[in-house]
């Protein structure tokens, strides 16, 4: 089988944070993703619904054999073991696992979009992305994730602080 190189945005702002990004990477490993470097963990405003808890956000660089249906599959089910319950879109989650990049292709179906359609536009998505593949061209815009992350202005840039490593 082939080994794809991934990079994957966790958050979780219930409950015990840490202690499910802790979780969550365990169970990635687990679950068919050699993590292969991790930013460090940053504390974050709300993106799209404010009015709920900070958030706890940290990326990951992982290699796996899985196709990106697979990959998005075991995600969500990692999400699910860890207690996630689906509500209010952008709302508070105990785990949200964000599938960024995959190799660098482009790739849209009715379930996953890849690049990540939003992340663009996310501190808590570039701040630590940046640490772990700051040369990381973005397949669309052509952009490094570093030259995205200057790119950001205002609350997305300085609405953050870094907290610790897992």
């Amino acid at each position: 089988m082939n080994e794809h190189a991934v990079l994957l945005s966790l958050g979780s702002n219930l409950g015990d944070r840490l202690g499910m990004l802790r979780r969550a990477v365990e169970m990635l490993k687990r679950n068919g993703a050699e993590i292969t470097d991790l930013s460090r963990v940053y504390e974050t405003m709300p993106w799209g619904v404010t009015e709920q808890p900070l958030f706890l956000n940290i990326c990951a660089k992982a290699h796996t054999e899985l196709a990106p249906g697979q990959l998005l599959e075991t995600v969500k089910n990692i999400e699910s073991g860890l207690g996630r319950r689906r509500g209010k879109r952008w709302g508070p989650r105990e785990i949200d696992i964000d599938i960024i990049f995959y190799d660098r292709i482009v790739y849209k179906d009715e379930r996953l979009v890849i690049p990540h359609p939003h992340m663009h536009e996310r501190g808590f998505v570039l701040a630590p992305l940046s640490e772990i593949a700051p040369g990381y061209i973005h397949p669309v815009f052509s952009k490094s994730v570093a030259e995205l992350l200057a790119g950001l202005s205002g609350r997305e840039k300085d609405d953050m602080i870094w907290i610790t490593k897992i």
